[in-house]
């Protein structure tokens, strides 16, 4: 696999060849040493990717779950040492970097103070649960010439970054809309319905709530079913900031104009706290629409076919992992109908994009250049996921200024951040 996949990443390539190389040296066999926060879903999901390679080593597991610890380091053949708070995880002297993929609540708190001690950081999308949180972890990253990967692995894809280069180089005309859709029937029960009770035996569930407010324990929310919890997560970040920050990266967009948001309960009966659909359009100041659907009540699809289109002037493109096609325009009313250009379809020569991820990031824990997901991009993307959901919330049409980083609405302002539980800062 190339080390940089497009003209931008040999920019960063050149600005951080002035950057300090790492405070830590390499482990044994110049291997990077590596401790896991996180090691449920897709903790273990990553720490299986990072296995891939042989010049990096897990030596660390941390998690609030004991029953995710016990499994972390029984996939690791019984190596690493096992920690139940992070902070302790953190006063190693023996880290190179940490793999992040606790709840999205947690990511400022641990990626901030990973960067402070040293530690270079891959962060699971989306990079943070409010968009203030996310300025910050930028900072902390410059400031401490921190590399910060964000798990957004569609950017570690050959086919997409080839895409990318085709479409701002106006392969298929000037795009005015891209869609995208996160499509799954939970009608009639969801997440299901549960009682407040103790928390399980093995779960230390004041450090799971971390920053949000002290509230009971319920089955539907914890371990995992937290996606589906305002405080935690959402939906639109979840799954709507993979889409989105590839139609940004698709189109060159940095940052949309205004955006709105439609939607609610309409269907699933359960604990949820966030919609059941909800449709948002972002209006970008080149002139295009980015439009995601987060449908959990309709799991018919949406698209022709693939995961993303983009709709061109000359024709229309459809990828996901496995290719994308291109569709011909044809003139419509008072033009002429010939094609617009010749049909395409292009098979993606993609191994498992995760680990292709993960390479990245230890490619870049040693050359110290930007990696494919920098944390700016992922800040950049995750903004436009957490304003969808802030628009929904207020009931306001948006409008974002991306210098200032704040909308055009105090009420909007207000939920830019959060004032976190004490003891817990943002340093």
């Amino acid at each position: 696999m190339p080390a940089r996949l497009t003209r931008r990443a040999f920019g960063r390539a050149a600005a951080a060849a002035t950057a300090a190389s790492a405070t830590r040296v390499l482990g044994a066999g110049n291997r990077v040493r590596l401790g896991f926060v996180g090691v449920g879903n897709r903790g273990r999901q990553l720490q299986q990717a990072f296995a891939k390679h042989d010049d990096c080593q897990a030596v660390a597991f941390c998690d609030v779950w004991q029953p995710y610890l016990d499994r972390a380091k029984k996939d690791n053949d019984g190596r690493g040492d096992s920690y139940g708070d992070f902070r302790r995880m953190y006063e190693r002297k023996d880290l190179d970097a940490v793999v992040v993929a606790t709840p999205d609540h947690w990511h400022a708190i641990q990626t901030v103070d990973a960067c402070d001690r040293g530690l270079d950081v891959y962060v699971e999308k989306p990079l943070s649960i409010v968009v203030a949180e996310g300025r910050r972890m930028v900072e902390a990253a410059r400031r401490n010439r921190r590399i910060v990967q964000v798990g957004l692995h569609r950017r570690s894809s050959r086919l997409y970054a080839d895409l990318a280069r085709m479409v701002q180089g106006g392969g298929i005309g000037k795009v005015t809309v891209a869609r995208a859709y996160r499509l799954s029937n939970m009608f009639p029960d969801g997440i299901g319905k549960a009682t407040d009770g103790p928390p399980p035996d093995g779960l230390n569930w004041d450090l799971w709530l971390g920053p949000r407010p002290m509230q009971p324990w319920r089955d539907t929310m914890c371990p995992y079913k937290f996606r589906w919890w305002h405080l935690y997560s959402s939906q639109m970040a979840n799954w709507g900031v993979h889409y989105l920050d590839a139609i940004r990266w698709m189109t060159g967009e940095t940052a949309p104009a205004s955006v709105s948001a439609h939607g609610g309960r309409f269907a699933v009966d359960d604990d949820r706290t966030i919609p059941d659909t909800l449709e948002t359009v972002f209006q970008f100041a080149s002139g295009r629409l980015a439009i995601f659907g987060q449908y959990e009540a309709s799991g018919v699809k949406a698209l022709a076919s693939g995961e993303i289109e983009l709709r061109g002037t000359q024709g229309a493109v459809y990828v996901d992992h496995k290719g994308y096609e291109v569709v011909p325009e044809r003139g419509g009313q008072f033009q002429d109908r010939a094609p617009r250009m010749e049909a395409k379809t292009v098979k993606a020569s993609d191994g498992d994009l995760t680990v292709q991820h993960a390479r990245d990031f230890l490619d870049c824990a040693r050359s110290r250049r930007r990696p494919n997901a920098d944390v700016e991009d992922g800040h950049r993307s995750t903004t436009l996921a957490l304003l969808a959901n802030i628009a929904l919330e207020t009931g306001l049409r948006l409008e974002w200024d991306a210098r200032t980083e704040t909308t055009n609405h105090a009420e909007a302002n207000r939920l830019l951040s959060y004032e976190y539980r004490k003891p817990w800062v943002l340093k």
